[in-house]
């Protein structure tokens, strides 16, 4: 056995391999350079363009634009009417945006607990912890399988309650056969680089209810309006009216030019995406000290992350030694994600560990492994020798 990098050896590559990155073509950069050569950088022809495309493939009826992922989830918040003391559902496994955006609406997040086998949220628990007070759930896709939607809108429906499905890993992945998107009352996208596509920075609300469409518009910009039907008073055709208090959070359409380039390749970087996790679990499935990524059948994803979990009790050391270990092979291995509430702000604010025991054992088990779509031969099989190679060495 070749002596690990972290102990001195040679490590199995050279340059480090990051866990994610962007697929940029020539196409893309033509795309943008022509609107940087046009007459709108900014609320001009490409955005309406972006999200059209967007809704087409999502196959819903509005989509709306936003400057970014979490943008994205607290204009959904604003347009769901969450306020100060609504409690809202969310699970742990996620990054800070999905509860955040309930903060700064002045809501609740309430913390509910995961499935292990996904990372996804125990729809099983939901019941238990609403209140009264409860207005919405908020739903994540995690590494890019859909949460189980219908069942979370049965509860939805019983207790009156707004579904908002957190697609920022989901773009493209399907339930029961249709996109991820067409089920919820409002589902976010993000464009950041390491998602199913990029737009630099970048987010999307898709929705097929008018009123929430309206709401979205009209809180993304400044809460400002030129809608005659919504206008107060009218004083001319220069007039407009500010009717809440809304945020600037326009996306310009140098993105969404990228944005719509991107996302004619989707298809094809699913794809990609779906056959380097075919390879991993074939590579992996019979190590025991390895837990490969389940699915449920209800899902397809477009695997945005690809998430392991070690199974402890068969090693020598604990994650940390084998997440160093990785990395020092020059695979850029990540974590996905620290429960929310255990980030010292959370804390500072009440929440407490042993909030959500599943969640907690979860994250203390994973570790991601590099997957974006344009990942050479040569990466894969850095991947999945450099794995081998440290849990062979650490193996009981």
């Amino acid at each position: 056995m070749k002596e690990l990098a972290i102990n001195g050896g040679e490590p199995i590559r050279k340059t480090v391999l990051s866990y994610g990155r962007q697929t940029i073509d020539e196409d893309d950069i033509q795309a943008v350079a022509d609107t940087l050569r046009g007459d709108y950088l900014t609320t001009g022809p490409k955005v309406k363009a972006f999200e059209e495309a967007v809704a087409k493939y999502v196959g819903v009826k509005y989509a709306v634009a936003v400057s970014n992922g979490t943008a994205a989830l607290h204009v959904a918040c604003l347009a769901a009417g969450i306020g100060k003391g609504d409690e809202v559902i969310v699970p742990p496994i996620t990054f800070a945006a999905s509860a955040n955006c309930v903060l700064y609406c002045g809501g609740i997040p309430v913390f509910t607990d995961i499935e292990a086998a996904t990372g996804n949220i125990d729809v099983s628990k939901i019941e238990e912890k609403i209140t009264s007070k409860t207005k919405a759930i908020v739903a994540v896709d995690f590494t890019g399988q859909s949460v189980d939607i219908d069942k979370i809108k049965e509860i939805a429906k019983k207790y009156n309650l707004i579904v908002i499905e957190d697609g920022a890993h989901s773009l493209g992945s399907e339930y029961k056969g249709e996109k991820v998107g067409t089920k919820a009352d409002l589902t976010t996208f993000s464009f950041h680089p390491v998602k199913p596509v990029t737009t630099g920075e970048g987010g999307m609300i898709v929705t097929n209810d008018e009123k929430l469409y309206s709401n979205l518009i009209l809180f993304r910009s400044h809460g400002i309006t030129r809608e005659e039907s919504l206008l107060v008073e009218n004083h001319g055709p220069w007039y407009y009216e500010q009717l809440e208090l809304g945020y600037n959070y326009r996306l310009p359409d140098i993105n969404c030019a990228l944005g719509l380039s991107q996302l004619n390749k989707i298809d094809a970087f699913i794809a990609r995406r779906r056959e380097i996790v075919r390879r991993y679990n074939e590579a992996f499935k019979d190590i025991k000290e390895i837990e490969i990524p389940f699915e449920h059948e209800y899902s397809n994803s477009g695997w945005h992350l690809y998430v392991i979990r070690l199974n402890l009790q068969e090693l020598n050391v604990g994650r940390k030694e084998i997440f160093e270990a990785l990395q020092k092979e020059n695979i850029g291995v990540n974590v996905h994600y620290l429960p929310v509430y255990l980030h010292p702000y959370y804390k500072r604010i009440g929440y407490k560990a042993g909030l959500c025991k599943e969640s907690e054992e979860y994250y203390n088990r994973i570790i991601t492994l590099p997957l974006f779509p344009s990942m050479k031969e040569q990466d894969i099989l850095d991947v999945i020798t450099s794995v081998n190679k440290v849990i062979n060495y650490y193996k009981k």
